[in-house]
C-alpha cells in the first residue's frame, strides 16, 4: 500500500517539549505528534526512556516503542549537568507546549518549573502529569498507573464479585490521564491563541493527576453513594443495574457480549431465543422490574449461548436487532472487515525493510487527519539538528558530545 503524502496536520506549526518517560506523558505528547505537532523529547544519553526495552523487542528495541514514539525527533540531553539543562530550558522556552510526567518538584529543581517558565514565557503551556497532581499531601509520592486506577475506583469495580479486583489488560490508567493531558493542553492552547497567540496570550498549567484522570470515568460513583448510601460492587462481566448486558460463552468455547438491555430490545432477544415465556413476562418488560431477576436472565440467555456457534448466535441477533459483538484479540482484529474498511491498521517498514503494521491513528480528522510521518527514532537521532537550530556549531556539540553531556 503506498503511504498517502504528508500534509501539514491539524497541530502544524505547534512546538512541544516532551520531558518523561514511560507512558502517560509520552503518550499525550504522541497524540499532538500524530496531528502535525513538531514534538522533540529529551531522553538520557545512557540507554533513553525504559520502554525502548518494554515487552516484545526487534534488535533490542521495543516494537511498542514505534508507536509510542512516532513523529517524534528524540535528543540526548544529562540532566545532572547543568548544561545539559540549560539546553532544555532553551527548548521549554521555545515551546508552545511542555508536557512532562516527573515526580512534582523535579522542574523546578532543573529550573524549567512551570513558574520558572511563566516568568519568561507568560504564553508557556505545561501540562503537568503525575500520581497525585502537583498539591496536596500525597503530590510526592511515586504514582504508577496501576495506583490511580485504584485509588480512581477502577480497580474495585473490576472483577467478579466472589475475587479480588483485576486489572484491565493495558496501562488504561496512564493512557486515560494522556487523554486527559491532550484534551487539557487543547482548551489552553485555544485559551492562548484567544487571548493574543504566542506573542502576548497566556498560557496556563493543566495539572492531570492520573487518580482523579480515572476517577472521571466512574459514571455515577458519588451521587450513589452520597444520596442512596450504594457502594457500586464487581459484577463480573455484567452491567450493575442494567440488564441484561453481559459476557457469554457458545457452544465453540467463544466468548460474546450481548447488550439486550432496551426494553424493546429484550422482548427481540427473548423471541429470538425462543422464549416466549419471557418476551411475554410483564414483570421482565423493563428494566427495574428485570434487575431483581437479571441471575434467571443471564441463565436462560447463556443456554441458549451453549447449543451456539459464534457464527450462529451472531447472525440470530444481527437479524433480531439485538446489539452483540465477538470479544476479539488481535487476531480477530487484523482480519475484520471493519477494521478494515476503517484502515485500521498502517503498513510500515523498519529501517532495515522489515514490514511492520501499526495501528492507525485515531481519531480520524476529515480534513486535517493524523498520519505516521516516522516509526520511534533512534536514541539521540536528532540530537545534532535540534541543537544546530539552537545555534550550536559542530565544534561545539562535539565539546558537548566529549563531556557526556549528550
Amino acid at each position: 500500500m503506498t503511504a498517502p503524502p504528508f500534509k501539514p496536520g491539524a497541530l502544524a506549526g505547534i512546538k512541544v517539549l516532551e520531558l518523561g518517560t514511560l507512558i502517560a506523558g509520552p503518550f499525550c505528547a504522541r497524540m499532538l505528534a500524530e496531528f502535525g505537532a513538531d514534538v522533540i523529547k529529551v531522553e538520557a544519553p545512557d540507554g533513553g526512556d525504559p520502554i525502548r526495552q518494554w515487552r516484545i523487542l526487534k534488535d533490542g528495541t521495543s516494537l511498542w516503542w514505534s508507536v509510542q514514539s512516532r513523529n517524534k525527533k528524540s535528543i540526548t540531553l544529562n540532566m545532572k549537568d547543568e548544561r545539559g539543562r540549560a539546553i532544555a530550558r532553551q527548548l521549554a522556552l521555545e515551546a508552545d507546549i511542555i508536557i512532562e510526567n516527573y515526580r512534582p518538584g523535579v522542574l523546578e529543581k532543573w529550573g524549567i518549573g512551570y513558574e520558572q517558565i511563566k516568568a519568561l514565557n507568560p504564553a508557556a503551556i505545561m501540562v503537568r502529569l503525575s500520581g497525585f497532581g502537583q498539591t496536596g499531601p500525597m503530590k510526592d509520592q511515586p504514582g504508577f498507573g496501576a495506583i490511580g486506577e485504584s485509588m480512581g475506583g477502577l480497580r474495585y469495580v473490576s472483577g467478579h464479585p466472589d475475587r479480588p479486583p483485576v486489572r484491565v489488560g493495558v496501562s488504561i490508567g496512564d493512557s486515560v490521564a494522556a487523554l486527559h493531558g491532550v484534551i487539557g493542553a487543547m482548551m489552553a492552547l485555544r485559551h492562548r491563541d484567544a487571548s493574543g497567540g504566542r506573542a502576548d496570550g497566556e498560557g496556563q498549567m493543566v495539572d492531570v493527576a492520573l487518580y482523579e484522570a480515572v476517577f472521571n470515568l466512574m459514571e455515577s460513583l458519588v451521587p450513589e453513594f452520597d444520596h442512596a448510601g450504594v457502594v457500586r460492587e464487581r459484577t463480573g462481566g455484567a452491567l450493575p443495574g442494567i440488564v441484561p448486558s453481559n459476557t457469554y460463552t457458545t457452544g465453540d468455547g467463544e466468548n460474546i457480549v450481548i447488550a439486550g438491555n432496551g426494553d424493546a430490545i429484550f422482548k427481540r432477544l427473548m423471541l429470538a431465543m425462543g422464549r416466549i415465556d419471557m418476551a411475554g413476562d410483564p414483570q421482565l418488560a423493563r428494566n427495574d422490574g428485570r434487575v431483581p431477576r437479571s441471575a434467571e436472565i443471564d441463565e436462560a440467555i447463556q443456554a441458549w449461548c451453549a447449543t451456539q456457534s459464534i457464527d450462529s448466535a451472531l447472525a440470530t441477533l444481527q437479524a433480531a436487532d439485538v446489539p452483540a459483538g465477538k470479544i476479539y484479540s488481535v487476531r480477530d482484529m487484523m482480519s475484520d472487515p471493519q477494521f478494515l474498511a476503517r484502515e485500521m491498521f498502517e503498513q510500515h517498514h523498519f529501517s532495515d525493510g522489515t514490514p511492520v503494521k501499526l495501528p492507525a491513528i485515531t481519531p480520524k480528522l476529515s480534513a486535517t487527519p493524523g498520519q505516521t510521518r516516522w516509526l520511534g527514532p533512534t536514541l539521540g537521532e536528532h540530537t545534532d539538528d535540534i541543537l544546530a537550530s539552537l545555534g550550536y556549531d559542530a565544534e561545539a556539540i562535539a565539546a558537548l558530545r566529549l563531556a557526556k553531556v549528550l
